[in-house]
């Protein structure tokens, strides 16, 4: 076991859902779609520490094994706290060559809240 696999966390992966609205709409709607597992770590580099006080969101880096490669933005959740993420990065960017002996996907993610009103926020 790698010390990146002492830091991973469970979570889950939030998949955009078109319901309808009963009126011949519909609205948006984030539902529960498959487990996986991630490193989370707060992005505490002096440029994050400043983009933070000037009003930024706070950033992440997420690391998951290669075959759970997130995407731009996706959205997760931390099971443990209920922390919502999105991925503000392509897991296609940041990942092992192949013929490594162990293999992840690394992408920069924010704390993020689905909007209320069902839009993508």
């Amino acid at each position: 076991m790698s010390l990146v696999d002492e830091f991973k966390v469970p979570c889950v992966l939030l998949v955009k859902s078109r319901v309808p609205d009963g009126e011949g709409g519909w609205y948006t709607k984030w539902v529960d779609g498959p487990e996986f597992e991630a490193a989370i770590v707060h992005d505490t580099t002096l440029q994050a520490r400043v983009a933070e006080h000037g009003g930024m969101t706070s950033t992440y880096k997420v690391t998951t094994d290669r075959n759970a490669k997130l995407a731009y933005h996706d959205a997760f959740r931390r099971v443990s706290d209920g922390q919502t993420f999105r991925v503000t990065s392509d897991g296609e960017d940041v990942q092992t060559p192949d013929r490594a002996s162990f293999q992840f996907s690394q992408v920069t993610a924010e704390r993020w809240t689905p909007p209320a009103d069902g839009s993508d926020g």
